[in-house]
């Protein structure tokens, strides 16, 4: 039953940060001079890097925290 929850939420997550990296591919678009001076000296690898890190960061709270949950869900039942 909680794993059914984990996955609706992570599903709206996903949907979500899907639409902000559509949105984000029209405003660079417009704006290449700043995509292309972070391409130049390397930078927009870091942002990525930075954004990834904090992404599994987050799921592997997530996970940890259900899995918690799920131990009290057993041990109460």
């Amino acid at each position: 039953m909680m794993l059914n929850k984990l996955k609706r939420i992570l599903g709206i997550v996903v949907l979500g940060l899907s639409s902000l990296y559509v949105n984000a591919q029209t405003v660079a678009a417009t704006k290449n001079d700043s995509v292309d001076v972070m391409r130049s000296n390397g930078k927009i690898f870091v942002v990525m890097a930075v954004i990834l890190i904090i992404m599994v960061g987050f799921f592997i709270y997530l996970f940890s925290v259900d899995r918690k949950v799920c131990k009290l869900e057993k041990e109460k039942h």
